[in-house]
């Protein structure tokens, strides 16, 4: 090895040893991790999709999104199997990751010194620096690595301090406490495994704006995330605008589909396997029939899609 290589290489491995020293990530590091995003951007450096697509993705089904991601390659996106506070309340929003692990008190020390470099509350416990920093439409989502027992992240003071910031609520591969206090805070929801009067000890928060496994899902700071009923999809937010529209034609194609069985036109096998033109053709014409002000979408977003998946 030459000289000149060596030279860069160690400089490589001294920026990423600088990087790992940081509890929050950098926003260079956060727009190197969502480099495929075009669009705004918060000052963290997490892409900033619009309230507007926030508030239509509440309506996506799981399964379309699901299923429009693993054709994009994005196989590890879901998680299930959650308790939840209002399951009939759909949540969406920007996310904010945080990770936990088991305490070791060396580690804890670094973090706490490195906190304070960082203008960090190092009075309280550092489980509220992800709190401090949530916007209006984040989520804060965190990796407790499954923890219920002394691994209850909040109970409803931090609940309250969570839906100040973000008119939102969170989702954590770990356990709440106080979960009546929670119950109360109007707007407030939470994706949990379970709650446990006790108190968190024997953990400590290793980074901010990192990447994170939520049970089988990897997730990045600055997806987007859909959480319902059916459990938690974490959308690589350069795919989202494309995602929802995709989704909604794909509910406009069942709302077609159910009824023109119902009048009998088409058999099951018809519209359950691909389109022929012909059935192409009327659901376009039906389209066109659609009340604008009905539509999920604008009638040039569906005239362009339509035309760019060849229905005409």
């Amino acid at each position: 090895m030459n000289k000149k290589i060596l030279i860069i290489s160690l400089s490589v491995l001294s920026l990423g040893f600088i990087q790992a020293q940081e509890v929050a990530s950098s926003p260079e590091y956060i727009k190197t991790l969502t480099s495929q995003w075009e669009g705004e951007r918060s000052a963290d450096g997490r892409p900033k999709v619009s309230d507007a697509l926030l508030e239509r993705l509440k309506k996506i089904r799981t399964e379309e999104a699901w299923g429009y991601l693993r054709s994009k390659g994005f196989h590890n996106q879901f998680d299930g199997n959650w308790k939840i506070i209002h399951q009939d309340k759909p949540m969406t929003g920007r996310v904010v990751t945080a990770q936990y692990m088991p305490l070791r008190p060396d580690f804890k020390q670094v973090v706490k010194m490195q906190g304070a470099k960082e203008n960090r509350d190092t009075i309280g416990g550092s489980n509220s620096w992800p709190i401090q920093i949530l916007e209006k439409g984040d989520i804060y989502v965190a990796d407790g690595y499954g923890r219920v027992i002394n691994g209850t992240l909040i109970g409803s003071n931090l609940g309250n301090a969570i839906y100040a910031n973000s008119k939102n609520g969170v989702i954590f591969d770990a356990g709440v406490r106080d979960l009546g206090g929670l119950l109360e805070i109007e707007g407030f929801n939470a994706w949990f495994r379970d709650e446990d009067p006790s108190y968190l000890q024997g953990e400590m928060l290793t980074s901010i704006n990192a990447p994170i496994r939520i049970g089988r899902a990897i997730v990045f700071p600055g997806d987007v995330v859909l959480a319902n009923r059916h459990g938690v999809i974490f959308i690589p937010s350069h795919h989202l605008s494309e995602l929802i529209l995709s989704s909604e034609v794909v509910g406009l194609r069942d709302e077609f589909g159910f009824q023109r069985l119902k009048e009998k036109k088409y058999t099951p096998g018809e519209i359950d396997t691909k389109w022929t033109d012909e059935i192409k053709t009327d659901f376009v014409k039906w389209t066109k029939q659609y009340p604008d002000n009905k539509l999920p979408m604008t009638r040039t977003e569906l005239n362009d899609f339509l035309k760019k998946k060849k229905y005409y």
